[in-house]
């Protein structure tokens, strides 16, 4: 894999979960503040990618987070903990992008009159393709990437363009700014929307020059997307009502487009959706693969997770694929994305410790790990204070998977003890 390779995988991730998943949901959050929302978020996916490349520089290889868990911490339940909890979220993190794929998939073919068991049966046919992608092999998930990756990009670009003369600053103005607290709190789904770059470390296996590679390809890719996400997200406000947001927010960026190109604008701007949300369940998908497999190999899953299935696909991508399924069809979007953001902040929290407790092999500088960490902790903080105003049951089903992760790897190393 190369650099534009590697890179695509985290803009893949990124962009299909961010503009065309989260937009809408961010936007109905944070009003008119959303595009400092995502300001934000990015400031804190730079210092968190900062820890990422440093780590990656220094221990290169596929295992990626889990690996990084495994140097820090000396208890194997804290280090496989972390690690589940991240395959967890990057589960949940497919369910709730291939539910935004249904979505765009059904309004585009359907209209807005079908019922919501068509927009399932759109997501999980996506996920049962891509699923069966991966289980080809790397290199055809770096191609699929630069693909769909490429044709996001010239898409977004076209929408850019053609709505900056039609931004109507009264749209961009009006109503009244949210406060400082419910705008940290919309950070933890707009840092959501950043995320994907994390699992661009997972493919330092797959590369000729990791240390030089990796780095450079989480810096570039978090870089498009602060422009694009800060850009889009002043086009959609300035051009669609604050009604029709309410009403189109799981598919507001193809909403953006039909004032702006006509019908033709809206369904090729709803086949660009189509593509961004297929990349970034194919990236999700990989990382998955790649993080399960190294579990098993570790002992923090049982052997079974890593036993070949068909091809390079195995018997936890499988069970995963289950797990997706499951979500897609019983869950809605909001919920599923609530639960994604807070479990991907607390894992890439560890992320934070873990570049602390290996400063002397990994180098960097202390002062942005402690400025990372003392943010996301905030933008935590603020996010789960609001969930528990609006969605407790979100705060519930976090609190389960952070003790339900380090409860199985209590069981597994308690299993693995001599006696």
């Amino acid at each position: 894999m190369r650099l534009w390779s590697v890179s695509a995988l985290g803009i893949g991730s990124m962009v299909g979960a961010g503009i065309f998943a989260l937009l809408g949901q961010a936007a109905l959050m944070a009003g008119r503040d959303v595009y400092l929302s995502f300001a934000i978020g990015g400031v804190v996916a730079l210092l968190s990618g900062y820890s990422y490349a440093r780590l990656a520089s220094r221990f290169p290889s596929s295992g990626g987070i889990m690996d990084y868990f495994d140097r820090a911490f000396p208890s194997p339940i804290i280090a496989g903990g972390l690690s589940l909890l991240y395959l967890v979220t990057q589960i949940v993190s497919v369910a709730m992008i291939a539910k935004t794929f249904g979505a765009y998939a059904d309004r585009l073919l359907l209209g807005d009159a079908s019922a919501p068991i068509v927009s399932n049966l759109f997501a999980s046919g996506i996920v049962i393709v891509l699923v069966l992608v991966n289980m080809v092999g790397s290199g055809a998930v770096g191609l699929i990437e630069e693909l769909l990756v490429a044709a996001k990009l010239v898409i977004l670009a076209a929408l850019m363009i053609a709505g900056v003369p039609s931004i109507d600053p009264k749209m961009l103005s009006n109503g009244p700014t949210v406060g400082a607290a419910t705008l940290l709190a919309s950070v933890g789904l707009t840092f959501f929307a950043y995320a994907g770059y994390g699992m661009m470390t997972n493919a330092a296996g797959h590369v000729a020059i990791p240390h030089v590679t990796i780095p450079r390809a989480i810096f570039l890719a978090i870089g498009v997307v602060i422009v694009l996400y800060i850009g889009l997200s002043v086009i959609v406000l300035g051009n669609v009502s604050a009604q029709d947001l309410a009403r189109f927010s799981s598919t507001a960026v193809a909403q953006a487009a039909r004032p702006l190109l006509g019908n033709a604008g809206f369904v090729v701007v709803s086949i660009g959706a189509l593509f961004a949300t297929s990349s970034a369940i194919n990236a999700s998908i990989f990382c998955a693969l790649e993080v399960s497999k190294g579990l098993a190999g570790k002992g923090q899953l049982p052997d079974i997770f890593g036993r070949s299935a068909w091809g390079q696909g195995t018997h936890g991508l499988v069970w995963a694929a289950v797990a997706i399924l499951a979500m897609v069809n019983l869950f809605d979007l909001g919920a599923i994305a609530q639960v994604a953001g807070a479990t991907f902040l607390i894992a890439y929290l560890g992320v934070f410790a873990a570049h602390w407790r290996l400063h002397d092999q990994a180098g960097g500088s202390r002062l942005l790990i402690l400025a990372g960490a003392a943010l996301m902790v905030t933008v935590l903080g603020a996010f789960m204070i609001s969930l528990g105003k609006t969605q407790p049951s979100a705060i519930g089903l976090t609190v389960l998977a952070v003790a339900g992760s380090l409860g199985v790897q209590w069981l597994i190393q308690k299993r693995r003890r001599p006696g």
